[in-house]
């Protein structure tokens, strides 16, 4: 389980406690460091001073013991118990000691110039030292500064800085607990609109959110998906409504010749003409049902089509071969002029050609031809089914590929799909990643279908 909590105005308030601390933690640490180096350099150029004086106290006196019978000279000049200060001789001898402390004479290397370094014998302290000659002797002049004092300074300092650091991160959470709220203020405005979408109010929008820029695609997008839902679900209840109509209306066939035959005794040539007529509404209603069901796979997300490399000419060749007896008895012709080879699943696209040569003969005039032609365009494949007839009105054209719809639904012709092989061809279209239009005038009918390039 995440330990990061879910509601976002208290992520970002510890977003923006962790930046406070993180950016006070930094300039804290800045300010410490810069402190002590201040402290340490000052102690270091007080100790180099204090050496210069003793040595001009040196060369102003006229010998060593002089000095050292006049102790308030260089005690008054340390001014308080953390200083430290020895002269000692080539020889090892304390010639002149301050030291409060009770510390040890430190051993310390001779040099030519004045040195400094830290000592840790028994309290940590800062030393300088500087070898001089004096009264054809050298002697060793070392001052000292004990840091109790400075460590416990920075000891304070430092707790002063975490206290401002803890007050700094409470203050940094509540300001980003107050500011996230109000931040998200307009997401909350948001999410209120949206709990008012139902179904009985998919037309409601989330097009008030204008004032602030980062929502503004996404309630875009939002309404583009509400748009989308509307759609489907009109798409969806219209397709309902089609449905209970077309199944009705063989049901109310089956229905009512049955009632009607059982009303009195009949003959068996009877009972044989409506076994006959019921067997073409059973066939009807099958027809019915393979289609919505081929619809309902297609349209499965994970419906795929499985390609081979399919001769276009043997397949058109084969389908005007199929319908050769309907093309007879309409005295219609049948010609093929597809060329090329395309990459599709075969036994789709023989369906969405065969509804479309169905449809194609149905409906063109007595005595035409209907052919199948393609060509290449723009690097896209179209393949054509042309008849001669009546125009399909301008009006029609938009709502061809719609389930359930009809040019003029009072006419049921032998073999009708229902009003779904249309939608089935576009279907089968959209697997294949293609499309398919319509166009009709005074020169005839052509439905297209067009397989993108790959």
């Amino acid at each position: 389980m995440s330990l990061w909590p879910r509601a976002l105005s208290l992520r970002l308030a510890l977003l923006f406690a962790l930046v406070g601390v993180l950016l006070l933690g930094a300039i804290g640490f800045y300010l410490y460091q810069s402190l002590e180096r201040e402290i340490a350099w000052r102690d270091d150029q007080a100790l180099l001073g204090r050496l210069e004086r003793m040595r001009t106290l040196l060369d102003d006196s006229a010998s060593i013991e002089a000095l050292r019978q006049r102790p308030q000279l260089y005690a008054n000049m340390l001014g308080n118990r953390d200083s430290l200060l020895w002269i000692v001789d080539d020889h090892g001898e304390v010639l002149i000691e301050i030291n409060p402390a009770g510390q040890a004479v430190p051993q310390l290397p001779r040099g030519p110039a004045v040195q400094l370094r830290d000592a840790l014998e028994t309290e940590p302290a800062r030393l300088a030292w500087l070898h001089v000659e004096h009264e054809g002797r050298g002697l060793t002049l070392i001052a000292g500064k004990l840091l109790a004092e400075r460590e416990q300074m920075l000891a304070a300092y430092r707790l002063k800085l975490w206290l401002a650091l803890a007050a700094g991160a409470l203050l940094a959470f509540l300001l980003g607990w107050l500011v996230s709220q109000r931040g998200l203020r307009p997401v909350r405005e948001l999410a209120s609109r949206a709990q008012a979408i139902d179904v009985q109010h998919l037309h409601l929008r989330l097009d008030e959110v204008q004032q602030v820029s980062e929502l503004r695609s996404l309630s875009a997008a939002l309404n583009q998906m509400l748009a989308r839902l509307e759609d489907g679900f009109a798409q969806l209840s219209r397709f309902s409504e089609d449905l209970a109509h077309e199944m009705r209306t063989p049901l109310s066939n089956l229905m009512g010749h049955t009632q009607q035959t059982l009303r009195h005794p009949r003959s068996v040539e009877d009972y044989q003409n409506l076994l006959a007529s019921n067997q073409e509404e059973y066939e009807r209603l099958a027809r019915m049902i393979d289609s919505m069901l081929f619809l309902a796979r297609t349209e499965q997300p994970q419906a795929s089509v499985k390609r081979e490399t399919v001769d276009l000419h043997g397949l058109v060749e084969q389908l005007c071969e199929y319908f050769e007896g309907m093309a007879e008895e309409r005295e219609l012709q049948l010609v093929n002029r597809a060329e090329g080879i395309l990459q599709a699943d075969q036994g789709l696209l023989r369906r969405a050609l065969a509804n479309l040569l169905a449809n194609a003969l149905r409906h063109a005039a007595p005595g035409s031809p209907v052919s199948i032609a393609s060509q290449l365009r723009d690097g896209r494949l179209e393949v054509g089914v042309h008849n001669l007839g009546e125009p399909i009105g301008a009006e029609h054209l938009p709502h061809l590929f719609e389930r359930f719809y009809r040019c003029d639904p009072s006419r049921a012709l032998p073999g009708d799909t229902g009003g779904l092989g249309l939608a089935i061809v576009r279907s089968i279209m959209q697997l294949h990643g293609g499309s398919v239009r319509v166009e009709s005038g005074e020169q005839g009918t052509r439905f297209i279908l067009i397989f993108s390039a790959r």
